[in-house]
């Protein structure tokens, strides 16, 4: 049986080890990386742009209007070890989910491999909306969804960026009253150029013959688990607010 107050004690530790580093400053690798991941997106064929800025855009629109396959009912009554084994068991369903996707849209050269970035895209997002609701929080809230646009801002986003997210996330009660209720006010674009320079390279690798399918594999297994640590971590962060 677990102890209730050992356990919280140690998710509170590994919570304070994570905002360390997720909100440690630019370095001068950062710095460099981001100036060759801007000059690696001039190179870039124009149908890879275009499949991942529409391919973005509908996902935002998606989260931002509400879509009601995606809202998950919060569960309720069930302490927080019961609840990180479910957000545990989900990331694992997700990841195996997505490394198999890879492999087969990596396999199939450059067209096929552009499929995988919508399909990518919804699996993250089902993947959140099921965390939010096992950690109790209601997506039919617009600005529960916008919390979760901002999770996945901060899993995939240069370290300068990262910083500015977690800012506001840090103190989300006091920032989402700030909010504007117009959805048509989301910066999208921005949205969609931090992701896309934050995966850039290793999805490019996807595209190339032999290597793409492992490669698919590998890459989209540490998407998926970037962004479920970033999303118990920043569920975290709200539970021990209230």
């Amino acid at each position: 049986m677990i102890n209730i107050n050992s356990y919280y004690t140690e998710i509170l530790k590994e919570l304070n080890e994570w905002k360390k580093k997720t909100r440690r400053k630019p370095s001068i690798i950062n710095n460099a990386s981001k100036t060759i991941q801007n000059k690696f997106n001039s190179i870039l064929p124009e149908p890879y742009h275009e499949a991942v800025t529409a391919a973005i855009k509908t996902m935002v629109k998606a989260v931002l209007t509400g879509s009601q396959f995606l809202s998950k009912k919060p569960y309720l009554q069930i302490s927080l070890p019961e609840r990180e084994n479910l957000v545990k068991e989900k990331i694992n369903f997700y990841r195996k989910t997505a490394m198999i996707e890879g492999a087969g849209t990596g396999a199939g050269g450059f067209l096929i491999a552009l499929a995988d970035f919508p399909l990518l895209l919804s699996i993250k997002i089902k993947l959140l909306y099921d965390i939010a609701a096992i950690y109790g929080f209601d997506t039919n809230d617009y600005k529960e969804r916008l919390y979760i646009l901002h999770i996945f801002q901060l899993a995939f986003s240069s370290q300068a960026k990262t910083n500015q997210v977690f800012s506001k996330m840090e103190n989300w009660e006091e920032y989402s009253k700030t909010l504007p209720d117009d959805i048509n006010l989301f910066n999208w674009r921005d949205f969609q150029q931090e992701y896309r320079d934050y995966i850039d390279i290793a999805k490019l690798m996807q595209m190339l013959p032999v290597i793409g399918a492992l490669v698919g594999m590998s890459v989209n297994s540490k998407l998926i688990n970037k962004l479920g640590i970033t999303a118990m971590n920043s569920y975290r962060m709200r539970i021990y607010d209230l």
